[in-house]
């Protein structure tokens, strides 16, 4: 047998064996390479979540952290000349900061009537035995609170008596007035994150499909909300068609929204969709503070996005039955309409459907 080939001799590979690909690559070509990689959006969504974390943190501490009043509106009933009823008045704007807006009544009726339509969030009248002072809860728990403190204080220092009732109280199972807040948020949340899944595991569904399936599980998450909070806690009595309704039309709405921005945006929807929707709508909609303690900013623009909209609708219908305001409809209609214009209109451009064959499948044919 003959002895095997040794090969070619051992030595030092010249550095030019691969040509062109063995020199190292200039920065443009790395930073060109380094974008195409997953690495590029994980680093990006790293700082975009700390960011995130950050400005959630501070959006919620900034609204809520340390209620201050505003604007508080409330009505005085006329009535004979009483000086201890205008020093009543004149102490409590003095107490609040000078944020009382007074609006004259010329009977109990009419200022309880201001009261249904939300107009005021309180009801004071010289009795001619004292002051007395009707809170309505139901508005805002929180300035409730701060009204029925404040003329405690002020009636102690005028020698004055004063009568506290709250004619429009929380309802047992909700004494802090949160559980409205708290169906309104899951809609809003529940209501972008079904339509980010819908992106991710149901991605061929053509427009059409899209907003049907946007609408059925806005129905089914809305009904069950409500149901488990109404039916199985029993924390709120719902009036239960009005609230599932409205639940379900948050939920479509936000969906929707996040759908607008992934047909503009792709994979960076969730940014303004998190922006408008979490950052600076739940902590406006006036909730968990009431809109007349919030920063005088927030407490206009909450009142206008989805938010803010859900949760005065679930207000009316739950506290304020036969009173209920119809421009919250309007803002999420708005809101729900443009959004699936956008999204119709150039729905060409969103990342789903079926209108578009990969590459290699059109060429294989």
């Amino acid at each position: 047998m003959s002895a095997p080939d040794p090969g070619p001799a051992a030595g030092p590979e010249p550095a030019t064996r691969h040509g062109a690909h063995g020199r190292p690559l200039s920065r443009a070509e790395k930073w060109a390479a380094y974008k195409k990689s997953p690495y590029f959006p994980a680093t990006v969504l790293v700082f975009i979540l700390a960011a995130a974390a950050g400005l959630f943190a501070g959006s919620y501490t900034y609204a809520m952290a340390n209620p201050t009043p505003h604007r508080i509106p409330v009505a005085v009933v006329e009535g004979p000349a009483a000086r201890g009823g205008e020093e009543f008045v004149a102490g409590m704007d003095q107490a609040l900061d000078a944020s009382l807006d007074v609006h004259v009544f010329a009977t109990r009726a009419k200022a309880r009537h201001a009261v249904e339509e939300q107009e005021v969030f309180a009801i004071m009248q010289d009795t001619g035995h004292g002051v007395s002072l009707d809170v309505a809860g139901a508005s805002g728990a929180t300035v409730a609170q701060l009204l029925s403190e404040s003329a405690v204080k002020v009636a102690g220092q005028l020698g004055e008596p004063v009568t506290v009732r709250d004619i429009k109280p929380l309802q047992p199972g909700d004494p802090h007035g949160l559980a409205l807040f708290y169906i309104s948020l899951a809609a809003v949340i529940v209501g972008f994150v079904g339509a980010i899944q819908l992106s991710v595991h149901a991605r061929t569904l053509i427009p059409l499909e899209r907003i049907a399936f946007t609408v059925a599980y806005s129905l089914l998450g809305g009904f069950v909300i409500a149901a488990v909070v109404d039916w199985l806690l029993g924390a709120v009595d719902l009036p239960f068609v009005e609230s599932w309704l409205i639940l379900a039309f948050t939920m479509f709405t936000t969906g929707m929204v996040f759908t607008m921005f992934n047909t503009l945006m792709g994979r960076w929807a969730m940014i303004p969709t998190w922006g408008v929707m979490v950052l600076l709508g739940n902590p406006s909609s006036g909730g968990a503070v009431s809109w007349p303690l919030l920063p005088s900013p927030l407490g206009y623009i909450g009142r206008w996005l989805p938010p803010g909209a859900s949760v005065n609708a679930q207000h009316s219908a739950v506290y304020y039955q036969g009173h209920q305001r119809l421009y919250p409809f309007v803002v999420l209609a708005v809101w729900a309409l443009v959004s699936c214009t956008v999204f119709w209109v150039w729905r060409h451009r969103h990342p789903g459907g079926r209108d578009r064959m990969p590459q290699h499948a059109a060429t294989a044919t």
